[in-house]
Protein backbone atom coordinates (compact mmCIF):
# COMPACT_ATOMS: atom_id res chain seq x y z
CA UNK A 1 0.00 0.00 0.00
CA UNK A 2 1.66 3.17 -0.78
CA UNK A 3 2.27 5.95 1.89
CA UNK A 4 -0.69 8.80 1.34
CA UNK A 5 -3.40 5.70 1.08
CA UNK A 6 -2.10 4.49 4.67
CA UNK A 7 -1.95 7.66 5.77
CA UNK A 8 -5.79 8.33 4.90
CA UNK A 9 -6.85 5.17 6.07
CA UNK A 10 -5.31 5.94 9.16
CA UNK A 11 -6.95 9.55 9.46
CA UNK A 12 -10.07 8.07 8.53
CA UNK A 13 -9.78 5.55 11.09
CA UNK A 14 -9.39 8.09 13.66
CA UNK A 15 -12.52 9.73 13.26
CA UNK A 16 -15.39 10.37 15.93
CA UNK A 17 -12.63 9.24 18.58
CA UNK A 18 -11.34 11.67 21.59
CA UNK A 19 -7.80 11.21 18.96
CA UNK A 20 -9.83 13.73 16.11
CA UNK A 21 -12.03 15.54 18.77
CA UNK A 22 -8.72 17.04 20.35
CA UNK A 23 -7.28 17.74 16.86
CA UNK A 24 -4.91 15.15 16.39
CA UNK A 25 -3.68 14.45 12.69
CA UNK A 26 -1.04 11.67 11.19
CA UNK A 27 1.24 13.17 9.19
CA UNK A 28 3.59 10.89 8.15
CA UNK A 29 4.84 6.83 8.60
CA UNK A 30 8.03 5.11 7.86
CA UNK A 31 8.93 1.60 8.53
CA UNK A 32 10.54 2.29 11.77
CA UNK A 33 8.35 5.58 13.06
CA UNK A 34 5.19 7.49 12.76
CA UNK A 35 4.43 11.09 13.23
CA UNK A 36 2.11 13.09 14.17
CA UNK A 37 0.56 16.58 14.84
CA UNK A 38 -1.85 18.02 17.46
CA UNK A 39 -3.48 21.67 17.58
CA UNK A 40 -2.24 24.06 20.85
CA UNK A 41 -5.86 25.30 21.13
CA UNK A 42 -8.89 25.52 24.01
CA UNK A 43 -9.57 21.75 23.44
CA UNK A 44 -6.31 20.84 24.31
CA UNK A 45 -4.73 23.90 26.49
CA UNK A 46 -5.76 23.61 30.48
CA UNK A 47 -7.30 26.62 32.35
CA UNK A 48 -3.78 28.55 32.76
CA UNK A 49 -3.55 29.03 28.85
CA UNK A 50 -0.73 26.36 28.57
CA UNK A 51 -1.06 22.70 26.81
CA UNK A 52 -2.20 20.28 29.44
CA UNK A 53 0.06 17.34 30.41
CA UNK A 54 -2.69 15.35 28.92
CA UNK A 55 -3.08 16.23 25.75
CA UNK A 56 0.69 15.62 25.12
CA UNK A 57 0.19 12.06 26.88
CA UNK A 58 -2.53 11.31 24.43
CA UNK A 59 -0.60 12.26 21.15
CA UNK A 60 2.32 9.87 22.78
CA UNK A 61 -0.33 7.05 22.95
CA UNK A 62 -2.33 7.90 19.88
CA UNK A 63 1.05 7.68 17.98
CA UNK A 64 2.89 4.63 19.72
CA UNK A 65 -0.68 2.73 19.77
CA UNK A 66 -1.07 3.06 16.00
CA UNK A 67 2.78 2.44 15.20
CA UNK A 68 2.47 -0.75 17.75
CA UNK A 69 -0.80 -2.31 15.73
CA UNK A 70 0.88 -1.71 12.78
CA UNK A 71 3.97 -3.79 13.90
CA UNK A 72 1.79 -6.90 15.36
CA UNK A 73 2.76 -10.22 13.43
CA UNK A 74 -1.23 -11.29 12.38
CA UNK A 75 -4.90 -10.14 11.92
CA UNK A 76 -5.89 -12.30 14.81
CA UNK A 77 -3.52 -9.56 17.37
CA UNK A 78 -3.77 -5.99 18.29
CA UNK A 79 -2.07 -3.31 20.96
CA UNK A 80 -3.20 -1.87 24.14
CA UNK A 81 -1.32 0.20 26.50
CA UNK A 82 0.11 -0.94 30.12
CA UNK A 83 2.48 2.12 30.63
CA UNK A 84 3.01 5.35 29.61
CA UNK A 85 4.78 8.08 31.24
CA UNK A 86 5.50 11.52 30.31
CA UNK A 87 8.30 14.12 30.81
CA UNK A 88 7.55 17.53 29.90
CA UNK A 89 10.21 20.07 29.33
CA UNK A 90 8.65 23.45 28.00
CA UNK A 91 4.97 24.47 27.65
CA UNK A 92 3.37 25.79 24.53
CA UNK A 93 0.79 27.54 24.26
CA UNK A 94 -0.49 27.88 21.03
CA UNK A 95 0.38 26.74 17.47
CA UNK A 96 1.23 23.05 16.97
CA UNK A 97 3.05 19.97 18.65
CA UNK A 98 4.64 17.52 16.12
CA UNK A 99 5.29 13.94 17.62
CA UNK A 100 7.05 11.06 16.40
CA UNK A 101 6.99 7.53 17.76
CA UNK A 102 10.32 5.37 17.18
CA UNK A 103 9.93 1.54 18.36
CA UNK A 104 12.94 0.53 21.25
CA UNK A 105 11.52 -3.30 21.05
CA UNK A 106 9.03 -4.95 18.94
CA UNK A 107 8.30 -8.27 20.87
CA UNK A 108 5.48 -10.85 20.25
CA UNK A 109 3.88 -10.02 23.98
CA UNK A 110 5.37 -5.95 24.71
CA UNK A 111 6.26 -3.57 22.24
CA UNK A 112 8.22 0.00 23.96
CA UNK A 113 8.16 2.85 21.88
CA UNK A 114 9.71 6.10 22.52
CA UNK A 115 7.24 9.37 21.88
CA UNK A 116 9.27 12.79 21.09
CA UNK A 117 7.04 16.12 21.09
CA UNK A 118 8.25 19.36 19.61
CA UNK A 119 6.60 22.88 18.69
CA UNK A 120 7.04 24.71 15.72
CA UNK A 121 10.41 25.92 16.90
CA UNK A 122 11.35 22.20 17.03
CA UNK A 123 12.23 22.57 20.88
CA UNK A 124 11.38 18.96 22.81
CA UNK A 125 8.53 19.79 24.78
CA UNK A 126 7.94 16.25 26.07
CA UNK A 127 9.66 12.76 26.05
CA UNK A 128 7.63 9.92 26.94
CA UNK A 129 7.71 5.78 27.11
CA UNK A 130 4.88 3.79 26.21
CA UNK A 131 4.50 0.02 26.75
CA UNK A 132 2.02 -1.66 24.58
CA UNK A 133 0.51 -5.56 25.32
CA UNK A 134 0.10 -7.25 22.31
CA UNK A 135 -3.39 -9.17 22.96
CA UNK A 136 -5.44 -11.44 20.52
CA UNK A 137 -8.63 -9.24 18.89
CA UNK A 138 -11.99 -10.20 20.06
Amino acid sequence: MEKQEKLKRINDSIQNTMTSTIGIEITDIGDDFICGKMPVDERTTQPFGLLHGGASAALAETLGSIGGGIKVYSNNETVVGIEINANHLKSARDGWVYGKATPIRIGKKIQVWNIEITNEDDDLICVSRLTLAVIPKK
